[in-house]
């Protein structure tokens, strides 16, 4: 059963399938981050995948803050992920509610809601900067999984 979890850990490093989810942002990075797929910036050079269904989606990556009428839906969506989930905050909005913080209808940041693993700031934040978040984090599974692989051999 170890070698069949170290392949699978492998595979998600490798190949992480993500969905971008807007939770109320003004479009703009939802343009960043649909550029960065394109063949310009090409983040599926590093394996990644845009799913269209939380099921089949490793990295959540979120655009916008929360608002009230989107917090539900948003943890919803989280939920139905398969473990291990990652979530990625795109844009100064994500990260901390930015120019729509203190209005009525938000509520705050992405990480008021669920566990942030990467931040990509910026308003808007630049393809290069999403692609170096996207790529961070990934380097971050694979060093962990590193560590945890030299534990298990002591």
């Amino acid at each position: 059963m170890g070698v069949l979890k170290k392949v699978v850990t492998w595979a998600r490093i490798k190949s992480p399938w993500i969905l971008h989810f807007n939770t109320g942002a003004c479009n703009a990075c939802d343009i960043e981050i649909i550029a960065t797929l394109t063949p310009r910036y090409d983040l599926e050079r590093f394996g990644v995948q845009l799913k269209g269904t939380p099921r089949h989606a490793d990295v959540l990556i979120c655009s916008g803050p929360v608002t009230k009428q989107v917090h539900d839906r948003l943890r919803r969506i989280y939920e139905q992920m398969c473990e291990p989930k990652f979530v990625i905050a795109v844009g100064t909005c994500a990260c901390s509610g930015g120019v729509f913080k203190g209005c009525y209808n938000v509520d705050s940041g992405i990480d008021m809601v669920l566990p942030v693993a990467a931040y990509v700031p910026g308003c808007p934040a630049s393809p290069k900067a999403i692609i170096d978040g996207v790529v961070k984090l990934l380097q971050s599974l694979e060093e962990k999984e590193t560590r945890n692989q030299s534990t298990e051999t002591r």
